[in-house]
């Protein structure tokens, strides 16, 4: 009986499971009795990847399975500082799973593949691991990701995974009109404009804390690009799917996502 091994951001774990991706995010998002519900994101590592900074792996296949031999749908490895031992070469495909349990797996993109970058002046973005607050920054995916792992700067983490939201027209005119905002589903727009105003008139701060810490579900329509996660090495970008492409080739999950929470 195989054991997938999964790094979930929501909250930051390793988790040994029998489970399939599909069925682990079903776990995850409503549990096994239906008794909670929420939002999950994981990757899925190498299986075979073990390391001496979480001494608990020597013994995960003696923790597998359950002492009548029935699978075990999780078995916690570790939940603290987790990510920054985790290699990038061991992450596979993310999963990004809907409150009803309905799993989206996104693979990483090829090499070469550069990060999503439409020359926006503006970025948000969203930390999930190994913290979780939403920054406004003059940077781009990849510069962002290198400011923030940099050891050299006041406050770094050593390695994070995070996803770029959309700021409509406030990504290139701050002094856009409510009109020309559209449907942006965040609180404060005010408080927005003016951190990415600070940020765009300060060079020597190019990032800036807009929400300390999100503990509510991030809308996946949200999302402008994809997900990311690295260092100061490199960047693993997991492109998301057009809303067109959402619609023909995940219509299942799309929906789902858009009637929870309101999308």
């Amino acid at each position: 009986m195989n054991a997938h091994l999964y790094l979930s951001l929501s909250p930051e774990a390793l988790i040994a499971s029998h489970l399939t991706p599909e069925e682990f995010g079903a776990y995850l998002a409503i549990g096994s009795r239906h008794h909670s519900s929420g939002q999950a994101l994981f990757f899925e590592l190498d299986p075979a990847w073990r390391t001496d900074a979480i001494p608990a792996m020597a013994a995960i296949e003696a923790r597998m399975p359950h002492a009548d031999g029935s699978p075990r749908k999780s078995r916690y490895i570790s939940i603290y500082r987790v990510l920054e031992h985790v290699p990038p070469g061991v992450i596979g495909d993310l999963h990004l799973a809907t409150p009803d349990g309905r799993v989206l797996s996104l693979a990483a993109a090829k090499a070469g593949q550069p990060p999503f970058n439409d020359n926006s002046r503006h970025h948000l973005y969203q930390e999930y691991c190994p913290i979780r607050p939403r920054v406004v920054s003059m940077l781009d995916p990849a510069g962002f990701c290198a400011h923030i792992t940099d050891p050299a700067q006041p406050v770094s983490v050593p390695r994070i995974a995070f996803a770029e939201l959309t700021l409509g027209a406030l990504a290139g005119n701050l002094d856009a009109s409510a009109d020309e905002l559209g449907n942006l589903p965040y609180a404060g727009i005010v408080h927005l404009r003016d951190c990415l105003r600070e940020v765009s008139e300060r060079p020597d701060k190019p990032t800036k804390v807009l929400v300390r810490n999100i503990s509510d579900n991030v809308l996946y329509r949200t999302i402008k690009g994809g997900f990311y996660v690295g260092d100061r090495a490199g960047l693993k970008y997991y492109p998301m799917p057009s809303r067109v492409d959402l619609d023909a080739r995940h219509h299942a999950w799309w929906q789902s996502a858009l009637n929870s929470f309101g999308g």
